[in-house]
């Protein structure tokens, strides 16, 4: 395997040197994904992620930097401003750019290492929604799988009715509250072609804030999506997929017990290999496609540590935004003075 250095050098990263939002602007860049957790195989793609200071215009006039996706070579660099607006939220994609190894890192600017030096403001008890939040879908498309393949229409319905209050259960932690009974689903006969039964809803709410609602609504409205790309599939492809789901699903679950546990971002899985590949390899598969109810099982243990993890963490509630926001305006001025 190359090394980060040598891969940014050749010719498919040259935006890296040419766009004019990253082009002597780079804070730093790093592995991300499968090579970034120690759980790459031969096959595995490079992802690479990093940051980017914003500019002056950005700062001081009309511009809006925010990122540059390079879909090429599944490049995501992100501005400052942007990075640090999904750092508070602990969003395990860029939180884990704080937690690799040390030579998984190229470009590592002064900067960086301030911000290194105090990623401990953004750790939370965020931490257990927003892993859990993503462990809860790489879950549903598990679910969702081995439902696909076993069960009737009605009892599909039912499934992925089941999934959806699993999503609703954390509605009123993360939006607006709104009283019990107000949004009611339901399965019901369906007159749509195809369908004995559909899942259905009543609302009731009064002057509910309809940014919330537009993102509760998503949510649920991406567990049916997620079902729904499930229905036509190459087994033997997907079954690829769905192990490597599994493996991330697990792998939230433990970076987020060392955030809660340890204040610790630990992006490389050094200790959890075994475990992880061999989750990824299909050990907990069976031949139908389905999972050994030993998996399930290890999710059940895994979410159930988490909530005790929340419960007795020292971590706060929410990061300190105000010594945050002193951080950002201490990095921001001296881009403005030309100092980075």
């Amino acid at each position: 395997m190359k090394s980060i250095q040598d891969i940014i050098s050749s010719t498919e990263y040259d935006f890296l040197r040419t766009n004019e939002h990253l082009k002597d602007k780079l804070m730093f860049l790093v592995f991300g994904g499968s090579h970034a957790y120690g759980t790459n195989t031969p096959a595995s793609d490079v992802d690479i992620r990093g940051c980017a200071f914003n500019s002056k215009a950005d700062l001081l006039g009309f511009g809006t930097f925010e990122q540059v996706v390079e879909e090429t070579t599944d490049t995501t660099v992100y501005g400052l401003n942007k990075l640090i607006k999904l750092l508070i939220d602990c969003n395990p994609n860029t939180i884990e750019m704080l937690g690799s190894k040390p030579e998984h890192y190229a470009i590592f600017s002064p900067a960086a290492q301030e911000l290194f030096d105090n990623k401990s403001l953004f750790l939370s008890k965020k931490a257990a929604y927003s892993f859990g939040g993503y462990a809860t879908a790489q879950l549903r498309r598990l679910q969702n799988a081995v439902a696909r393949d076993t069960l009737t229409q009605s009892e599909k319905e039912n499934h992925i009715l089941a999934s959806i209050k699993r999503a609703m259960a954390t509605f009123n932690d993360r939006y607006e509250r709104f009283d019990e009974g107000a949004i009611r689903i339901y399965t019901d006969k369906s007159n749509r072609e195809g369908f004995d039964t559909e899942i259905f809803m009543d609302a009731n709410l009064q002057k509910y804030p309809l940014r919330d609602y537009k993102t509760l609504w998503s949510e649920m409205n991406e567990v049916v999506k997620v079902y729904g790309n499930l229905n036509h599939r190459n087994q033997k492809k997907d079954d690829l997929h769905l192990n490597k789901h599994a493996m991330h699903l697990i792998r939230l679950y433990l970076m987020c017990l060392d955030i809660l546990e340890k204040s610790e971002i630990i992006t490389y899985r050094e200790n959890d290999l075994d475990l992880l590949m061999g989750i990824r390899n299909g050990k907990y598969q069976k031949e139908d496609g389905t999972f050994y109810m030993e998996f399930f099982d290890m999710v059940t243990d895994y979410e159930n540590h988490v909530k005790y993890a929340l419960e007795n963490t020292n971590l706060p509630e929410q990061p300190d935004l105000k010594r945050i926001e002193e951080f950002v305006i201490s990095i921001n001025e001296k881009v403005v003075r030309g100092e980075y």
